[in-house]
């Protein structure tokens, strides 16, 4: 890691994974800093009111400044007050965790949830993460959308979810994750069963136009022992609906809005 921008992003990105903070000496041997490098980055950032110290000379943390320039963004995006009634009525139908993410480069960031579930086993994890491509159902959704050589090259700069990372059944090749996509794109909807995490089961779609590229995509996820093959296959005609509502209600978001200006081989396309 080089550069003194791409040497401040590194810390920021590896705090966001760290909730109770990180020493000094752990933070710099893992981005491959000297340590005074990293302490200088770290007393900038804490000056700018980015990274906080957890208590004098203890570790580094994150401050919710971060967080409010999401939220600010997201609320400037439109993309809330667009999504959450359609993502809070597919949550009351099925009763599981519903998630919208949306695509921003050539990434795939959850942005939005509702939580179906009222009792008993839930699955809610936090937002802001990017999912893994090779092993998620949102992943698969997006996907399945592009021609198999540029769903390749995503898939290769992000590298494949290997099992004792993910679920058990995330797909070990690049073979079996084309295999996955094309019956994704065959029935309309990806299907996962404990890919992207032991015990969770998933269902996505893509969220666009038709002839256009996607702007994200709407998930159902739960506990494996709850969500089944078969309650999943009887959700797919409530997402698939949802998805299209989605879509058409894009053009009130900026954000949903913008993967809808071009087809699809220019964008993907080297």
């Amino acid at each position: 890691m080089s550069g003194v921008l791409d040497r401040t992003l590194g810390i920021l990105e590896l705090l966001s994974q760290q909730g109770q903070g990180m020493e000094l000496a752990v933070l710099a041997e893992q981005l491959n800093l000297p340590k005074s490098a990293a302490h200088r980055l770290l007393n900038d950032l804490v000056k700018a009111g980015y990274v906080r110290q957890t208590r004098e000379l203890g570790e580094y943390a994150l401050t919710t400044k971060i967080v409010s320039l999401g939220l600010t963004y997201l609320s400037k995006s439109g993309v809330v007050d667009v999504a959450q009634p359609l993502i809070d009525r597919l949550a009351e139908q099925t009763g599981e965790l519903v998630r919208l993410a949306v695509i921003d480069g050539d990434r795939l960031t959850w942005v939005a949830r509702a939580q179906g579930a009222r009792q008993g086993l839930r699955y809610d994890p936090d937002m802001g993460s990017i999912a893994r491509l090779s092993c998620s159902s949102s992943g698969w959704a997006w996907l399945s959308t592009l021609p198999d050589d540029d769903a390749l090259a995503l898939i290769a700069k992000q590298g494949v979810g290997q099992p004792e990372a993910f679920g058990p059944n995330a797909p070990k090749t690049l073979q079996a994750v084309l295999q996955a996509l094309r019956e994704t794109r065959a029935q309309g909807f990806a299907l996962t069963e404990e890919t992207y995490t032991p015990g969770l089961n998933a269902m996505a779609a893509p969220v666009g136009l038709s002839g256009q590229l996607p702007m994200g995509t709407i998930s159902i996820a739960g506990p494996s022992a709850r969500l089944t093959r078969e309650r999943m296959l009887s959700f797919a005609p409530d997402l698939l609906s949802c998805a299209a509502q989605l879509a058409a209600a894009s053009s009130a978001s900026p954000m949903l809005a913008r993967g809808q200006a071009a087809r699809l081989k220019p964008i993907y396309a080297d």
